[in-house]
């Protein structure tokens, strides 16, 4: 259920309401009793939990194997990969 927040145009008393998206708005300000307006706000951040919703989850085996070698202490195979593949700056062409 969200949270919705609530200010009161008369006495400008701002407070939020737990409370269902079918239920009706609050139609009154806890402390002058008038008509109070709905906020548009940005919300909460949006929290996943569970199995199957972390990042690190749908990795790829290479990912999680050189996360278990930066883990242990041993250099990884990537960055080895990307050291020999790529030609140093200072070669020169002939």
């Amino acid at each position: 259920m969200p949270t919705y927040q609530y200010r009161c145009p008369e006495c400008k008393y701002e407070f939020e309401e737990f409370q269902s998206i079918n239920d009706d708005p609050v139609q009154t300000c806890p402390r002058c009793g008038k008509k109070p307006r709905r906020i548009i706000t940005g919300g909460a951040g949006f929290l996943l939990k569970g199995s199957g919703f972390y990042s690190t989850d749908y990795r790829s085996e290479s990912y999680k194997a050189d996360a278990r070698r930066d883990a242990s202490g041993l250099p990884s195979t990537s960055s080895t990969k990307k050291n020999s593949t790529k030609p140093s700056s200072t070669e020169t062409k002939s």
